[in-house]
């Protein structure tokens, strides 16, 4: 089977989300990745009309056990489940999976679930014992944020860009999440304020980092022909690719421009279009420089000069190219790319109120990391 295939063959028709807003003022402790998942799950059921009894896949991210999941929903039978470890990579590689699963005939409705509960658990992203060797640890390089820090102080070395670029992403973030009810930061900020905010990995300020909360995420697959008689318009799966950038550390020196790159042909030659044909991006942004390396890496603006390239409101609403426009992992929520799937079939679906992308019909994910995915959903 050819992976051109996979064009339009399957289609997102259900999405869930837990609110992160009040989880993050109010963490209950007797909430956890399960009850997050299971919460999001139900949402997403009543998002698509479908009846769990459909419901014959499962795959789950962050969170333990398919089994646990599977008796709590009330999954019987189902004829495909598996589970991904919890790192942010895998939001892509689950919809990857569900779409292959799908169109293959393994199963003909997929639920993706995902659980956090890293706020109330104390989660801190950095400098746990189980990744902290003897050759990274004495250098500070205890984390994926130390490692993008230095890919970032090389950029702007080799480039000339500057924090204030990252601030001004940093800026047009928070623009949009202030348009969010559900998202955490809703607070504006000023570039003064992001300068002057403290570092938390020389040369990334506070702004430039992902936040910790709880929260859950699900979305629901089945194919292009069944998503006709769902409850809401369905979003299809026009290409998905994926290429591994796999060295002994999480940083590289190319910025995963050699995984993109392979990734970034892939969907556009299976989609038909080009980056100037996307109408807004959800960019995986752990640490705010991978949104500028991926703009680089798939070809929205040439190499060392995304940080000048988002200036003068290109990046914002109304502008070129909408970029995170729930607030993305530094003002939204970090939900591991999950809930940036689901902020691209409700920007397809016309569901976003004040941050609505008008005639927003082509959406890119993008995700840069040891594993690179992406996508492109149309409505």
């Amino acid at each position: 089977m050819e992976v051109a295939d996979l064009k339009d063959k399957t289609a997102i028709v259900g999405v869930g989300t837990t609110p992160f807003s009040t989880l993050h003022k109010t963490c209950d402790p007797r909430r956890n990745a399960y009850s997050l998942g299971i919460e999001a799950f139900e949402n997403a059921l009543e998002d698509c009309g479908l009846r769990r009894e459909e419901i014959d896949g499962v795959i789950v991210s962050r969170i333990p056990s398919y089994t646990r999941i599977c008796v709590s929903a009330g999954i019987k039978n189902p004829r495909l489940t598996n589970v991904l470890e919890g790192s942010g990579r895998m939001s892509g590689i689950a919809l990857q999976y569900a779409a292959m699963a799908v169109h293959a005939g393994m199963a003909s409705v997929v639920a993706c679930v995902y659980g956090n509960n890293g706020r109330s658990a104390g989660a801190s992203y950095g400098g746990e014992p189980g990744i902290i060797d003897s050759y990274n640890a004495p250098f500070g390089m205890t984390s994926p944020g130390a490692s993008v820090a230095l890919m970032w102080q090389r950029h702007m070395h080799e480039y000339g860009t500057n924090p204030e670029d990252l601030g001004a992403l940093a800026i047009s973030q928070r623009k949009f999440a202030s348009l969010n009810p559900n998202a955490v930061m809703r607070t504006p900020i000023t570039m003064d304020e992001y300068i002057k905010a403290r570092y938390v990995c020389y040369p990334l300020r506070l702004y430039d980092y992902c936040l910790i909360n709880d929260g859950g995420v699900c979305f629901i697959v089945t194919s292009a022909e069944r998503a006709k008689d769902c409850k809401k318009q369905p979003v299809y799966i026009m290409a998905t690719a994926q290429a591994a950038s796999h060295t002994p550390y999480y940083h590289v020196s190319d910025y995963n421009w050699g995984a993109m790159e392979l990734v970034a042909r892939q969907v556009y030659n299976m989609a038909g279009v080009g980056p100037e044909d996307i109408d807004c991006a959800q960019i995986y942004d752990n640490f705010l420089p991978t949104v500028m390396f991926s703009l680089e890496g798939y070809g929205f603006c040439p190499k060392g000069e995304s940080g000048r390239w988002i200036r003068g409101g290109r990046v914002e609403l109304g502008g070129e190219l909408p970029i995170n426009t729930s607030g993305g992992h530094c003002s939204e929520s970090y939900m591991q790319g999950w809930a940036l799937h689901t902020e691209a079939v409700r920007q397809l679906r016309g569901e976003c109120g004040e941050r609505q992308v008008q005639g927003c019909e082509l959406v890119q994910y993008i995700c840069s990391s040891p594993i690179c995915t992406s996508h492109i959903l149309r409505r």
